[in-house]
């Protein structure tokens, strides 16, 4: 049976490593030329698995302390997952203990397959979902100890490579753009990320300007359901 599961669920994520694989090497380099060692990284990807909050953790980790605002961040950078979590409370139902990983290690590339792909017949959907979610955290795990290791040996110039979380964000940004007919959440976001990049500056900016995209994008949804009951 776990065997049947683990082949069904590996073709699935082979195109999800290649892309893991390079970016986690990406957030390892990042975490050596930090100055932190390999165990950093491995051990921040296997317990922390959020991709995006882990190359922000690097600055965290580098600053003041200050946990009240690294808990903020982490939970509206994350916020997302909020609602994966409620769309698949059917899906990760009596699948056994096997759901305390799957929420522990549920991700955007394992929620897009575990949400969309059906198992095929004779395999066991909560073991499928199980390998899916194992074989994604392990080729992040892999990605970002393998850029630590590489990192000893390889020496160039890393001023700029913090760029990568960046770009991870615009592409994020961009396909959603191309999946979406409605631009009215990112263009929410645009302006509310310029308005407060004006009024706080660019080093305090993130949380006031994610708070202000929840509230307009709140403020929307309640908008557009009373004009959908005023059309009934």
């Amino acid at each position: 049976m776990k065997r049947k599961a683990f082949q069904a669920a590996l073709p699935h994520t082979i195109p999800i490593a290649v892309g893991f694989l390079f970016l986690g090497m990406s957030y390892g380099f990042l975490m050596r030329s930090k100055g932190f060692s390999v165990f950093y990284p491995m051990l921040m990807s296997f317990f922390i698995f959020a991709g995006s909050m882990e190359f922000v953790t690097v600055n965290l980790l580098l600053s003041a302390f200050q946990p009240v605002h690294a808990f903020l961040l982490a939970l509206m950078v994350n916020a997302r997952h909020l609602f994966y979590g409620i769309s698949m409370l059917e899906r990760y139902k009596n699948v056994g203990w096997k759901k305390f990983y799957l929420i522990y290690g549920m991700c955007d590339e394992s929620f897009t397959i575990n949400c969309s792909v059906t198992p095929p017949p004779g395999v066991d959907k909560g073991w499928f979902m199980f390998f899916v979610t194992l074989l994604n955290q392990m080729y992040w795990v892999s990605g970002a100890t393998l850029g630590a290791l590489l990192g000893y040996v390889i020496r160039f110039d890393t001023k700029g490579i913090e760029f990568v979380m960046t770009a991870l964000f615009v592409v994020m940004f961009l396909n959603q753009w191309e999946e979406s007919r409605d631009h009215r959440s990112a263009l929410t976001g645009i302006g509310c990320s310029f308005l407060c990049l004006l009024i706080f500056g660019s080093g305090q900016f993130v949380l006031p300007a994610m708070g202000l995209m929840i509230l307009c994008v709140t403020l929307g949804r309640k908008k557009e359901d009373r004009e959908k009951e005023g059309r009934r």
